[in-house]
C-alpha cells in the first residue's frame, strides 16, 4: 500500500471584514504625527455632544475587509513613519477582531498604532486588541458617576476598569476629556477624575477638548433629539482653568 507523501491542502483563510464609517489619511488629532484614522461605525455610547452621531449604528457603514485597507494604508505609509494609523468611531472596540487584525498588520509594516476608546467594553474582549496597540487613547468623559450617565447614557464602571487594567500592563496612554460648559465643567467632576488619572503611572498626558459646535448639523440631518444647541463652545479661558486644576495633581496636561 502507497502512503502519500503529499503535504495536506490547509483550508483557505477567510479574510477578515469589519464596517468602517470613513477614513482620514492625514490625521494630526488622534495619537503622535500625522495618522491614518480609521472610524469604525458602531457606538453603544449616546453621548449628548457626539460629533459623529452617524457612527452609531453598527452595520450602517461600508463593508470593507482588512486586506482592503492595508492597501490603502500602504499608499500613504511614507508620510506614516513619524505617525502611524489610529482606529477610532464610533467605538472600535465592538469590532475587536477586526481592529486586531489590522493593527497586527500594521505592526508587519513597521507602523505605530493608536486605538481612540470609550472604554464601555467587556475587559476579556479588549484585552487581545490592547496587546497590539501601542497606545490608547483613552476617552474618559465625565468623573461623577451621575454626570457620566447623563452625558454617555450608559455606566462609567468598564471605562474605569479597561483603565486599571492598562495601568497594570503599563500601556501608554493618553486620557482625554471634553469640556463642555454647564455639563462636564462642574470643578467636582474635574476633581475627581484628575485624581484618579493621577494614580496612574502609565498615563502620558492629558487632554482637555474643549466642546464646538462642528456636528449639530449631522443631528439635524439624521432627525435627531439634540439637546446641547444652546450650549456655547468651551471659551479659551474655560479650557485654560480646566488645565490649570488637572495640572494641580502633577498631569501632563494639553
Amino acid at each position: 500500500m502507497m502512503v502519500s507523501t503529499l503535504p495536506e491542502k490547509q483550508p483557505k483563510k477567510q479574510k477578515v471584514t469589519g464596517y468602517i464609517h470613513s477614513v482620514e489619511t492625514c490625521g494630526t488629532v488622534d495619537g503622535p504625527g500625522i495618522r491614518y484614522v480609521i472610524f469604525t461605525q458602531g457606538c453603544p455610547l449616546r453621548c449628548l455632544y457626539c460629533h459623529n452621531p452617524d457612527c452609531r449604528e453598527p452595520h450602517q457603514g461600508k463593508l470593507v475587509t482588512v486586506d482592503e485597507l492595508i492597501a490603502d494604508i500602504q499608499h500613504y505609509q511614507s508620510y506614516l513613519r513619524q505617525g502611524g494609523v489610529t482606529a477610532s468611531g464610533g467605538e472600535p472596540l465592538m469590532q475587536p477582531e477586526f481592529v486586531r487584525e489590522i493593527f497586527e498588520r500594521c505592526h508587519e509594516l513597521g507602523l505605530h498604532t493608536a486605538l481612540d476608546t470609550s472604554g464601555y467594553v467587556v475587559l476579556e474582549a479588549a484585552k487581545p486588541v490592547v496587546a497590539v496597540t501601542d497606545l490608547v487613547l483613552l476617552d474618559i468623559k465625565s468623573f461623577l458617576p451621575e454626570t457620566y450617565r447623563r452625558v454617555t447614557g450608559v455606566t462609567i464602571t468598564p471605562t474605569l476598569e479597561l483603565a486599571k487594567y492598562l495601568d497594570e500592563i503599563h500601556k501608554p496612554t493618553w486620557v482625554r476629556f471634553v469640556l463642555v460648559p454647564g455639563l462636564t465643567d462642574d470643578p467636582e467632576n474635574m476633581r475627581g477624575l484628575a485624581q484618579f488619572v493621577a494614580g496612574l503611572s502609565n498615563v502620558e498626558k492629558v487632554e482637555v477638548l474643549p466642546f464646538h459646535k462642528m456636528g449639530e448639523y449631522k443631528w439635524r440631518q439624521l432627525g435627531l433629539p439634540y439637546e446641547l444647541f444652546d450650549t456655547p463652545a468651551a471659551s479659551p479661558e474655560e479650557v485654560q482653568r480646566a488645565i490649570a486644576l488637572f495640572r494641580e495633581y502633577d498631569l501632563n496636561v494639553q
